[in-house]
């Protein structure tokens, strides 16, 4: 996802994100732009008696908090030992996202799973290169969410061997820790965006919704919004979208393998499904339900989503030939901009 712009007009362009703000800027916004958990980070607040210094030093401290939580690419975060089984002591990070995880989870028959991180290493998106032929019915024997609890403030395992990847909602939760910043600082009106990743509150600086775009999923997109499908605007709340159209590769035959994996099968998902937007009330939760739809495949996910009449939700589906067809859920259809 990414801000709309009037590149046509202003030539307002970001490294991820283009931000549809027109041609002034009012001094009343601060504006931070940089790198957070390894991608793009883009604020717009109006935070109150603090410097554009001070907003991204303790934007800094949260990136460093976060990562050293839950990164599996970092070996010291506590998430990486925990995973190595050098400590069973959780923090307030890693409970709360297991807790949203199995609540998920609940809705998604299996296809929404936090202990997936020796399927997703083993195919090659989690740091390490890909394995020829991964032993996939090994590896699902330590796979499932009932094989891990919280007893407290400890992870208890039944099998040494089960390993966590939050990289299905920890952007999106740090996108949720982010927005609570800047709320500290004041901020009454606001845009945060981690890698796409976006919450907001209020109006832009022109007294309007906020607009973000969706982009086209077809293969290779990187063009950071020249290809967009949807619009779609926001007052409150949070945006996240899901593809397979950026992280995938193809194997030795030939044969695409993209980054989200079915737990329950131990293989990736390819479907028609392309792209899934969900809109929510944190970005946490619209993180994990985008990955739950994307895993479901095209057709369980347009019924999971119609037994779900209050979910916020935009799909775009490969068509004949090289076009799309669209979804979207009735409660998505007020927020898409004409």
């Amino acid at each position: 996802m990414h801000f709309m712009g009037m590149k046509n007009l202003c030539g307002v362009l970001a490294a991820a994100a283009i931000v549809l703000s027109g041609c002034t800027k009012s001094p009343a916004y601060t504006e931070v732009d940089g790198v957070m958990l390894g991608t793009t980070l883009h604020v717009v607040a109006d935070v109150k008696n603090t410097s554009t210094q001070e907003l991204y030093a303790a934007i800094m401290d949260l990136d460093r908090e976060a990562k050293a939580s839950m990164s599996i690419f970092d070996e010291h975060s506590l998430l990486s030992r925990l995973n190595r089984n050098e400590t069973d002591s959780v923090d307030r990070h890693i409970a709360f996202n297991l807790r949203l995880a199995d609540s998920i989870g609940a809705l998604s028959d299996g296809r929404y799973d936090v202990t997936v991180k020796p399927l997703v290493e083993a195919w090659g998106f989690a740091g390490r290169e890909a394995e020829a032929h991964p032993n996939i019915d090994s590896i699902l024997t330590f796979v499932g969410r009932d094989k891990v609890h919280l007893e407290g403030n400890r992870l208890v395992k039944d099998d040494p061997r089960v390993q966590l990847d939050f990289n299905s909602v920890a952007k999106g939760y740090t996108v949720d820790l982010l927005a609570a910043l800047v709320e500290r600082y004041g901020a009454e009106n606001y845009i945060v965006d981690i890698g796409g990743e976006v919450r907001c509150r209020g109006v832009n600086r022109q007294g309007n919704p906020w607009r973000i775009g969706v982009e086209t999923p077809f293969d290779g997109n990187m063009t950071d919004g020249e290809y967009l499908q949807k619009r779609i605007q926001l007052r409150d709340g949070a945006l996240a979208t899901s593809g397979n159209y950026r992280r995938y590769y193809l194997d030795a035959s030939g044969n695409k393998v993209a980054h989200t994996i079915d737990p329950r099968t131990g293989r990736s998902v390819l479907s028609r499904l392309l792209s899934v937007t969900v809109a929510a009330p944190t970005c946490a939760e619209a993180d994990a339900l985008g990955t739950m739809f994307l895993a479901m495949g095209a057709d369980d996910a347009l019924a999971a989503a119609e037994r779900m009449p209050g979910v916020k939700v935009y799909f775009i589906l490969a068509g004949e030939g090289d076009t799309y067809e669209e979804y979207l859920s009735p409660a998505m259809k007020p927020l898409v901009m004409p």
